[in-house]
């Protein structure tokens, strides 16, 4: 597969990258700043782009079988999210391009609790709620569009660097948990469930989780 993927430095999206190339797909690695291309893993196409821009969406989309978007904005700048969905949405609907979107866990539900979200649940951190009040406006652009096939994934609570089992679990709209009750995955598995979906789609207009 031909695969442009947005966020190509960041912590998800180097290992998306790396995941893609793994398995043989051609990947353009995209990044903001052309500053970046060293930190790209080595064989991707370094090429620089904006998600925000649906000219650039457009441009580096074309051609290509999948986009997949992991930009995650720094702390201050959560906003930017939802405009990067949103040119990314934008300028694949020019393209027709399925789109796979590396989102937040905080709209998911929590187990037993009759629909109550992560997000409003007990010993949510203050710190973490701009950026996930972000994903669920980035989530809800995705569900205002008819235009673009796109799948929306959200990781289990915690995300953080770790190792690749090539294991996981999927689900819908509800957490993943262990027995234990915690919710976790790797970035590395994270995107192995992400290649996954881009190989053999079965998410189309919705969003499905992951976790151990």
């Amino acid at each position: 597969m031909r695969i442009t993927v947005f966020g190509a430095a960041g912590n998800v999206g180097s290992r998306v990258v790396t995941e893609a190339l793994s398995r043989g797909h051609e990947v353009t690695a995209v990044v903001r700043n052309s500053a970046r291309f060293g930190e790209l893993p080595e064989g991707a196409v370094a090429r620089t782009g904006d998600a925000s821009d649906p000219a650039d969406v457009e441009r580096l989309s074309a051609g290509q079988d999948l986009v997949i978007g992991a930009t995650r904005p720094p702390a201050g700048s959560e906003h930017q999210l939802l405009a990067a969905t949103q040119g990314l949405l934008a300028g694949l609907a020019r393209t027709g391009v399925r789109l796979l979107l590396v989102g937040g866990a905080g709209s998911l539900t929590l187990p037993g609790t009759e629909g109550l979200t992560v997000i409003d649940g007990p010993g949510f951190p203050a710190d973490w709620r701009p950026i996930a009040l972000a994903c669920n406006d980035q989530l809800a652009a995705c569900r205002a569009v008819q235009d673009v096939d796109w799948a929306y994934l959200s990781p289990a609570a915690v995300l953080e660097p770790g190792v690749r089992t090539g294991t996981y679990r999927l689900g819908k709209d509800e957490l993943i948990v262990d027995a234990e009750g915690n919710s976790a995955i790797s970035m590395e598995d994270l995107a192995v469930a992400l290649l996954d979906e881009a190989e053999k789609p079965v998410h189309h207009r919705a969003r499905f989780t992951v976790g151990y």
